[in-house]
């Protein structure tokens, strides 16, 4: 919300040395958020107030021009010094008032203004719009003063307002009093302690007859509905130019009178208001729930098909207005308006807030309306409003005002006395938790409970619905008190403690990831139906069971994730979308495993604490959560350079990821073929910890890299990490001073035979002389024979306390083909 410092001032009795820039402060200090300050007096030079002499449209050009003659003032000799300006505004005529920037001035952004020739004519200055001068966004024409507001060569700077400042603030949804003059100038006034004038603190006079008949069908959604008419209402009267002005520096553009006093009422008040011509309603108003085919014409000249959860308010030819959204087309305000009936109601904020998403129609009353207004304004707003109609519009107030309703008030809330201190640790003076909650508009009792403690009861005024328990009324007397003289101390760190086992291991495989190469994102933590039908999983896929959240970010992702492929895919898509071809991501998270007769979460109030039972429950119905890690691959995994062509990622990336992970662990992995989604079945590998299966890695589908538009060959592993046992002491590596033995080996086997197998027999018959194996090269084709595939391996030998002598590591080797041949039926490859 945008406010200028001299409305706030109003309405306080503010030192004359206060600064805006103290009063944001202030502002920040009790909770508010300040987006900007902005200082309006950024106009450098002669700024004057000008009268159009003559206009004089000038053709042959694109758009339209204009060569005006504006009078900027008398001279020597008392006569009115002429300018000859050149404006591509149509929005002004001869005789009217506007701000002239003559040769000399500078206006905001450093634009200077001077006499030069264009279209073929001398402009001796700039007629100005209120953007130019930095006091509104309106450039749609220049700025128009009301006649008799000045004369040609007055001062525009100050008559304009460019000596004020403007704050803008971001109000949060619990705090819609504050979309006022009258909620911001109060909290100011608790801020720094200075006498607040509330502007709503007016005599409204009692009439009980009724404007106008008026019936609430639907009391959820309208709490209180008033009407007040005014008669007489002069069409043509402008708005004048202080209430033009406020509302261009709050952002709202001018528009009429009568629309121009509901604008303003709205934001010194916080009701909004809706004027209609009375003229144009037919019978008695009719406030209800829309029926199912009904439709409106909004005053955006839109139709609209209205749901039956919206809140319409109807007259005898049906709906003509959509309750705290925008009103109809029907009942417009108009050029020959003269009889106006000024509305001002209460509305459920849940419906209007459902209201403008479902019609996209935001709105400033819709703001106001969806975070609660004040239900005992209403006939204070729709007197001022009359009154300015009648001050500045010539009108009569009619006899009569309609009031129907009934708004619930706040209940009352007891707290003990101390409660504010014992939370914030800090001994208020005697009196300040009582002074803090008067200030903000509470009824005050003080009593003493019959165990001798002091309590304070405090009925919330009705612009604060949100004060609904003790913890509010802390709250707001610890933000008016100050956070900052809330003392910060640390919980001293218990010795002896570090990190837990699984915390020391999964930092440990973070950190190998990333000295692969590989980069950690955090991905969202949910997902959707689509993307699980995406990855290919069956119906029975114990993936596809999970559960969804109440109140989701994203309508599309719903529930929580069961597998982290997901998430990672998405990232994938996002950094591939954004030019990024050669890729390789990693992340650790939770994933949720809930059986299939998972219990429902019981619903535990806040306040007491749960019992035992109810504590037990809650436990209960929480899934497994173990602690996944998961990466994906696309592109390159080795980049071309100099030293020679790159290398594509592939299946056997993803595996050697998660023995980087095990390795990590301290952990030892066998790798096995299996056909799981969404891997591609002749490339998918089961990683095994003994016989339990903790994870799958290898290349994607081709259906699932097609359904996500992911780059060919995409691979990705995921590994249970909470699967893995703890190796808490692990022992230290061994260096051996003796130099090792290197010999190669080529066994051909039959195509059935994988690669793991034969490398864990080679292992077992090579003995303990064996250091490593390691697989170089495979083949097949006529060589080796039809389903014969050779695999060949590097073996290192090297004995632990000496020299290992040649014949001992061929004897090692040659035990190692042996235990092949016999148990695989492999054959030595000359």
């Amino acid at each position: 919300m945008r406010i200028p410092v001299s409305w706030l001032a109003e309405h306080l009795e503010l030192p004359e040395e206060t600064t805006a820039e103290a009063l944001a402060e202030a502002f920040i200090r009790i909770g508010l958020e300040v987006e900007e300050v902005t200082h309006l007096n950024q106009v450098r030079g002669p700024l004057v107030v000008g009268r159009v002499a003559a206009i004089e449209e000038l053709t042959g050009f694109k758009k339209p021009i204009r060569y005006c003659q504006v009078e900027v003032g008398r001279g020597e000799g008392d006569e009115q010094q002429v300018k000859n300006i050149i404006c591509g505004a149509t929005n002004f005529r001869e005789g009217d008032l506007v701000v002239v920037a003559l040769p000399g001035t500078v206006l905001p952004g450093d634009f200077e203004i001077s006499a030069r020739k264009t279209y073929g004519k001398i402009s001796e200055g700039m007629i100005c719009s209120a953007r130019e001068l930095g006091i509104g966004e309106d450039h749609d024409g220049i700025l128009v003063l009301p006649a008799g507001t000045a004369d040609p060569g007055d001062d525009a700077i100050e008559l304009v307002g460019l000596n004020d400042s403007v704050i803008e603030l971001a109000i949060t949804p619990d705090r819609g009093y504050c979309f006022s003059v009258r909620g911001l100038a109060r909290e100011l006034s608790n801020a720094l302690d200075v006498p607040f004038g509330d502007p709503a603190a007016r005599q409204v006079p009692p009439d009980d007859r009724p404007s106008r008949g008026v019936e609430i069908q639907d009391p959820g959604a309208c709490s209180r509905f008033v009407f007040r008419r005014v008669t007489g209402v002069d069409p043509t009267a402008p708005t004048p130019w202080w209430m033009r002005r406020r509302l261009m520096l709050a952002g709202i553009r001018s528009i009429s009178l009568a629309v121009d006093i509901t604008n303003y009422v709205m934001l010194e008040l916080g009701q909004p208001l809706h004027a209609w011509d009375a003229s144009k309603l037919s019978g008695d108003v009719v406030v209800r729930r829309a029926q199912p085919g009904e439709k409106l014409t909004t005053l955006d000249g839109v139709d609209r098909e209205l749901d039956p959860d919206d809140v319409v308010i109807c007259d005898e030819s049906g709906p003509v207005s959509l309750a705290g959204v925008m009103g109809g087309a029907s009942t417009e305000i108009g050029d020959d308006t003269h009889d106006v009936l000024l509305e001002a109601a209460n509305w459920d904020p849940a419906s209007i807030a459902r209201a403008i998403r479902r019609h996209k129609l935001p709105s400033e009353a819709g703001k106001r309306f969806e975070r609660s207004v004040d239900p005992a304004i209403a006939p204070v707003a729709t007197e001022l409003a009359a009154q300015l109609l009648v001050r500045y519009g010539e009108g009569t107030i009619a006899p009569g005002r309609t009031d129907v309703g009934s708004p619930q008030t706040p209940e009352p809330v007891t707290m003990p006395l101390d409660l504010p201190d014992r939370i914030a640790g800090v001994s208020y003076d005697r009196g300040v938790t009582a002074r803090r909650l008067t200030q903000i508009g509470c009824r005050i009792e003080v009593s003493t409970s019959d165990e001798g403690v002091g309590l304070v009861t405090a009925v919330p005024p009705t612009w604060r619905p949100d004060l609904k328990q003790p913890a509010d009324l802390v709250e707001e007397v610890l933000r008016l008190e100050g956070y900052h003289t809330i003392p910060s101390v640390l919980p001293p760190a218990p010795a002896g403690r570090g990190l837990t086992a699984a915390q020391r291991r999964k930092r440990a495989v973070s950190r190998a990831l990333a000295s692969e190469g590989y980069v950690e994102v955090l991905p969202f933590p949910f997902t959707g139906d689509a993307a699980l039908e995406s990855l290919g999983l069956a119906e029975d896929d114990p993936r596809r069971r999970t559960m969804s959240v109440l109140n989701a970010l994203e309508a599309d992702k719903s529930k929580l994730t069961t597998t982290l492929l997901t998430g990672l895919i998405d990232a994938l898509q996002r950094n591939i979308a954004r030019g990024q071809r050669d890729l390789a991501l990693f992340h650790i998270g939770q994933v949720v495993q809930p059986v299939e007769d998972q219990p429902d979460v019981p619903e535990v109030g806040v306040a007491h604490r749960p019992s035992d039972e109810e504590i037990a429950a809650l436990h209960a119905s929480l899934p497994a959560q173990p602690l996944h890690v998961g990466v994906v691959l696309a592109g390159k995994r080795e980049q071309d350079g100099w030293w020679g062509k790159g290398r594509a990622a592939n299946w056997a990336d993803a595996i050697q990821a998660a023995r980087v992970v095990a390795a990590a662990a301290g952990v030892e992995l066998t790798v096995s073929a299996d056909d799981l989604a969404p891997w591609h079945p002749g490339r998918c590998a089961a990683l095994k910890v003994g016989d339990t299966v903790v994870g799958h890695a290898g290349e994607l589908h081709p259906k699932v890299v097609e359904a996500f538009g992911l780059p060919k060959r995409t691979c990705a592993m995921e590994l249970d990490l909470d699967a893995l046992p703890l190796t808490d002491n692990r022992p230290a590596p061994r260096i051996s001073p003796y130099p090792p033995v290197l010999m190669d080996i080529a066994l051909v086997v039959d195509d059935s035979v994988s690669a793991e197998q034969l490398t864990e027999v080679v292992r077992e018959g090579a003995g303990e002389l064996l250091e490593d194996v390691r697989l170089f090269d495979t083949y097949s084709g006529e060589q080796v024979g039809e389903g014969k595939k050779s695999l060949a391996f590097a073996l290192r030998f090297r004995a632990p306390d000496r020299t290992l002598k040649q014949e001992e590591a061929v004897e090692a080797r040659d035990a190692a083909v042996a235990a092949a041949v016999e148990r695989l039926g492999a054959t030595l490859r000359a």
